[in-house]
């Protein structure tokens, strides 16, 4: 069987077109995905309540428990947007959470998976930004925050940077340090999110893939028979 990775689909509302779309992609293959890999960013905002999850991701959380029902893994890296997952991805889909990301194997392949934030390592503002979102303190606050609050603080927070940032676009020769780097420890490929624009690059030391978004280009990469390949939906 297959595995199928996705990132940055920065879900919203159920009636949006691209969470229509992956509802549909995710009905379609139940029972066909060995592991399904979400690589961050597939909530616009997402943190973990104990007792409660956001209504409009209802529809989605429930795909997800079919898959899992069906056999497939879920293994979710935390991005920007979603982070402290919580009992629904621990406890009900059983999910493997790597908030930094890390290695997993792929029939017997030494496989770096990433969300993408931390490619450069000269963006000390948001790394630092980055450690308060997952830190113990803001896991305690959070606990003190009612859902619907936090919802509008992630949403007036999220149209703002839309406002004042463009659309992230793969920089490429980062990437590719960032991946020689890991090669240089044994790992054969390298596939991350965050970057919204899908490349599949072969070089003699490994794969890079960037997965793009599921937003505009409704990308993903499928492993099957020992190859990555890059596909659209």
């Amino acid at each position: 069987m297959r595995d199928i990775f996705i990132a940055d689909a920065h879900l919203v509302d159920p009636e949006d077109p691209n969470y229509r779309r992956l509802l549909s992609f995710f009905e379609e293959q139940r029972g066909r995905i060995r592991t399904l890999f979400l690589l961050g960013d597939i909530f616009e905002f997402w943190m973990g309540y104990r007792h409660t999850v956001f209504a409009p991701y209802v529809p989605l959380l429930e795909a997800l428990r079919r898959l899992r029902e069906s056999g497939t893994e879920i293994v979710y890296v935390e991005g920007n947007h979603d982070f402290h997952m919580g009992p629904y991805f621990e406890n009900v889909l059983g999910c493997r959470i790597l908030p930094d990301g890390g290695p997993i194997d792929l029939d017997g392949r030494k496989v770096f998976i990433g969300h993408g934030d931390l490619v450069n390592p000269d963006d000390r503002g948001y790394r630092v930004l980055r450690r308060f979102l997952r830190s113990r303190t803001l896991r305690r606050l959070k606990n003190l925050i009612p859902p619907d609050w936090a919802w509008a603080i992630a949403r007036w927070a999220g149209r703002r940077s839309r406002g004042s940032s463009s659309e992230r676009r793969a920089p490429v020769d980062m990437l590719m340090a960032h991946a020689r780097e890991l090669f240089a420890e044994g790992y054969c490929a390298v596939v991350t999110g965050h970057f919204h624009d899908p490349s599949l690059t072969e070089t003699e030391s490994g794969t890079v893939v960037a997965l793009g978004d599921w937003i505009e280009r409704y990308s993903y990469a499928v492993f099957e028979n020992g190859r990555f390949e890059l596909r659209s939906y």
